[in-house]
């Protein structure tokens, strides 16, 4: 056979896999609505984002914008629990269709997933014991401090306190059962759990040393996936605006969100 004739075939048959991959690419959005149900992703434990109340129900910010976004999508709601470390994989793998569960929006993360706009925020801080002097990253040097793997704040204390010694926990309920049973004393956490650790050591509080930086939140989605991003950034824009998103935010943190938050 002539080489020609070859390369055209080879063209061809590269040109129907393309097609058939195209069609075989899942529309997440379209899935969604043909089976009846979202899969939103969920780390639990997360004091006022995503947390068990005392009548042993999801509770919390996160799950409130979790099931907004179902009732609001028209389908039932299937919440799928994760650790903080599978948050990004829950979305790359399709174990879930989306992870509302205070994710902060990385240019790393944005590697593997795509992004809403922001929907919530959140403060990353640094806390010990009164007794002990901290003003900033070289003060944590030869320190043991806590942090939930995979967050934020591992991939900041990493970066900024290289002499710390970092001891990494799968998820904030177990970095937080450390810091009440005395395994750490410093961590590296959201103010969200700090104020989860305080209330449990009301009689030895920790207290805020510095302030990281402000977290922008997004609710992460599969790469390429343009009309769910669409329909969730026209969502949280809108649930923004009328404020619906401003007074979840406000009951769980007892505290306002920013005003340009979707513009960032």
């Amino acid at each position: 056979m002539p080489k020609t004739m070859i390369s055209k075939l080879a063209l061809l048959a590269g040109a129907s896999l393309l097609a058939v991959a195209s069609v075989a690419h899942a529309d997440v959005l379209d899935n969604i609505k043909k089976a009846g149900k979202v899969r939103i992703a969920v780390a639990m434990g997360i004091p006022e984002y995503s947390f068990v109340d005392e009548n042993l129900q999801p509770s919390g910010s996160d799950i409130e914008t979790a099931k907004l976004i179902a009732k609001d999508l028209g389908v039932q709601l299937e919440l799928v629990e994760i650790t903080n470390a599978a948050r990004v994989p829950s979305v790359q793998t399709g174990k879930a269709d989306m992870v509302v569960s205070s994710l902060g929006i990385t240019e790393e993360r944005k590697k593997a997933i795509d992004y809403s706009v922001p929907y919530a925020t959140l403060a990353l801080v640094v806390a010990s014991q009164p007794s002990i002097e901290i003003k900033g990253y070289a003060d944590l040097d030869g320190k043991r401090i806590g942090v939930t793997r995979a967050t934020t704040n591992d991939q900041d204390i990493t970066a900024n306190a290289k002499g710390a010694n970092i001891v990494r926990f799968e998820d904030d309920a177990t970095l937080i059962t450390s810091v009440v049973s005395g395994q750490v004393d410093t961590v590296s956490s959201q103010s969200a759990v700090i104020n989860g650790i305080n209330k449990k050591m009301a009689d030895h509080p920790l207290q805020v040393k510095f302030t990281q930086k402000e977290t922008n939140l997004g609710i992460g989605i599969p790469k390429g996936e343009t009309g769910l991003k669409t329909w969730l950034d026209q969502w949280v824009k809108t649930n923004f605006d009328n404020k619906v998103l401003r007074d979840i935010y406000r009951k769980y943190h007892n505290a306002e969100l920013p005003d340009d938050l979707t513009s960032r």
